[in-house]
């Protein structure tokens, strides 16, 4: 993103700057049009290389300090405001010398002074006030700016390299970002519109003013309240996602004929997935498991056709909503097409050869329409399959089953006055139908990850299937005592994964936060990225099909005693409880939790709380000493994982 301030502000500095009678008598093309010299500096002078006043030079600033425009400043903006303060130098305009000698043939004195470069004594104070004041403000702001924690949240800002606090004091609060962890550019803004009605810099007034007249930088309403506050309508959503869906440029039919013809077996032995998204390009649990699906499936010899919406949809699609797939066949990128294109490459590819082993399963009906994906499995001349409980999406548009987002509903029947007040509520019907209509087309076996998924799933639909079965994702094989540790060192609590409110990050991260100092706890964060300015250790992991043992290792390799797998959510599986038992430490988890807590329970391995007031009185009080390593002396234990639908299709479920 661009270094840039708002138009009215740069107008507003550089107003006492730029000399209107220069500026319209060396560009004649302008003389005439009426425009204000300066406003026209700002939208466009200054970009066409003209320049402000006779002392300085536009394209002479540019081609000396190039990193100015390539931060999005413009030039006379960047120098009154800082290029002065830092001792940048300034060349006078080539034009200036032939303005000169005009004015003084007409009698007429220059207009600046270009020893001191300042205009008739009220400018030169009014430039000289802006420059004072910025400095002054600057100065405030340092002494409690988090540069790491900015550049940490601003990459953009980091790639550029701009100072991070002239950023923030010339755009970046604009932009809503924040200069600590503690300070909420958004959140004193909308707390105190005088101060935003008068354009002031509200962390330069919460320094100089605002504290001292009680105002708080921060609102502190919960991470719920947030949540709820930045949830969009799902129709909005919806809508979005169908205006790009609509203008996705379309591979031609030729082309995924030819793919289809030269595939492994020709389609003979064909096996057809369906998910939300690409899981070639795309992280997570869902992902990996079908990346464990095909390569199972690769090396049975067989084909494999992978097909997914190409832009990501929040809720299942109805026929005729403009939802274009992505073709990946045997892994690889085939393309985007039309449902009906599909259909009529699928079932010529596949008619033409004679059908040897051919099966299919289906990950996620996000994104899909129930009749497409019928018509498309018809082609290849399939009906019997299976319908993965990745999810909850067949109950529910809201998929993880979280009443707006905060709160755990398990399903509550759609007439019920729950479902009125949620944002999913009207949704959840589309949801129902879609499936309906799949469920009575096809064949389908349900598999579940676990049994207390299965069991309320069952609760809560009526859907007509084939069967049930029960298929968890990986299961643990032991390897050994797990090396011992001191008795006396800090108990290491870890969040383990993306930074996300639903996965228990907000609960995790306030707990870092109250118990900071406390020599009693170390706390740590294993995942692809953090967030900057919390007490706690970060180590970058990150799970793929090349490394899928990543976070068990590190779990392992950092000795750390408990793994605080809190979600909001009920969690159909949960890989990461089993990484976490796998390396050596204990879970710690709520009563909600879905399988997480079902895990614990069976297995005895981690602690389960009543709710996050029996969380916080605990680490308050010492009650997890018992899930020190030293403590309960662990086993270490290895991750077997499944093969998901192959391991049906061959019979080892």
């Amino acid at each position: 993103m661009a270094v840039t301030a708002r138009v009215d502000e740069v107008h507003r500095v550089i107003s006492t700057a730029v000399d209107g009678a220069f500026y319209r008598a060396v560009n004649p093309d302008l003389a005439e049009s009426g425009l204000d010299p300066i406003r026209h500096y700002v939208m466009s002078g200054w970009r066409e290389g003209r320049d402000p006043a006779p002392w300085f030079s536009t394209r002479a600033y540019v081609e000396a300090y190039p990193e100015v425009v390539k931060a999005g400043w413009n030039p006379l903006h960047h120098y009154l405001t800082l290029g002065r303060r830092e001792g940048r130098e300034i060349v006078r305009s080539v034009l200036a010398d032939d303005y000169l000698l005009r004015r003084a043939r007409r009698g007429q004195e220059p207009a600046w002074d270009f020893e001191s470069l300042t205009a008739d004594g009220q400018a030169a104070d009014a430039v000289a006030d802006e420059a004072a004041q910025r400095h002054r403000e600057r100065g405030l702001a340092a002494t409690e700016f988090d540069a790491a924690f900015y550049l940490d949240a601003s990459p953009d800002v980091a790639k550029t390299g701009v100072d991070p606090l002239d950023h923030f004091l010339a755009s970046g609060w604009r932009e809503g970002r924040d200069p600590n962890a503690g300070f909420s550019v958004k959140d004193y803004l909308e707390s105190y519109p005088d101060i935003a009605a008068a354009d002031i810099n509200p962390f330069v007034h919460f320094l100089s003013a605002g504290r001292a007249e009680g105002r708080t930088g921060r609102t502190e309403l919960g991470f719920r309240y947030e949540i709820i506050k930045r949830l969009v309508p799902v129709e909005t959503r919806v809508k979005a996602v169908a205006r790009a869906s609509a203008r996705v440029k379309l591979a031609t039919a030729a082309s995924l004929a030819k793919a289809l013809a030269g595939a492994r077996t020709g389609l003979s032995d064909l096996h057809i997935t369906f998910s939300h998204d690409d899981y070639t390009t795309n992280t997570g649990g869902v992902q990996l498991c079908l990346q464990r699906e095909g390569a199972r499936i690769a090396a049975l010899g067989r084909d494999h056709l992978h097909l997914y919406p190409a832009k990501p949809w929040p809720v299942v699609r109805v026929r005729g909503e403009p939802g274009h797939l992505g073709v990946l066949l045997n892994g690889e990128a085939v393309g985007v097409f039309a449902p009906k294109a599909i259909v009529g490459a699928l079932g010529k590819a596949a008619g033409a050869v004679k059908a040897g082993e051919r099966s299919f399963a289906i990950h996620s009906l996000l994104g899909h329409s129930a009749g497409e994906t019928v018509d498309i499995l018809a082609a290849a001349g399939l009906k019997a399959g299976y319908f993965w409980l990745h999810d909850f999406a067949s109950l529910c548009a809201g998929y993880h089953l979280l009443r707006n987002d905060v709160e755990d509903c398990s399903a509550p029947p759609p007439e019920s006055a729950a479902c009125g007040i949620c944002v999913y509520g009207p949704w959840r019907a589309r949801h129902v139908a879609e499936h309906e209509r799949l469920f009575e087309r096809l064949s389908l076996t349900v598999v579940s990850p676990a049994r207390t998924t299965l069991d309320l799933w069952q609760a809560r639909s009526a859907y007509r299937t084939a069967g049930e079965t029960i298929l968890p994702h990986a299961r643990l094989v032991e390897r050994g005592p797990a090396p011992a540790t001191a008795g006396d060192r800090p108990l290491r609590i870890a969040y383990a994964g993306m930074p996300a409110a639903h996965k228990g990050w907000e609960i995790f991260r306030g707990l870092a936060a109250r118990h900071a100092g406390d020599p009693r706890y170390h706390f740590i964060h294993l995942g692809g990225r953090t967030v900057p300015g919390l007490p706690l250790e970060f180590h970058k992991v990150t799970v793929t099909d090349d490394r899928p043992r990543a976070m068990q290792e590190a779990i392992e390799r950092h000795e750390l005693d408990a793994v605080l797998i809190w979600p909001l959510c009920r969690e159909t599986f949960s890989f990461l409880a089993y990484e976490t038992v796998a390396g050596g430490a204990a879970v710690i988890a709520g009563p909600d939790s879905g399988n997480v807590a079902a895990f614990v329970e069976e297995t005895g391995h981690g602690l389960i709380l009543a709710n996050e007031d029996a969380l916080a009185a605990a680490l308050e009080s010492g009650g997890l000493a018992g899930l020190a390593r030293a403590a309960r002396k662990p086993q270490l234990y290895d991750l077997e994982f499944s093969a998901l639908t192959v391991d049906l299709l061959e019979g080892r479920a």
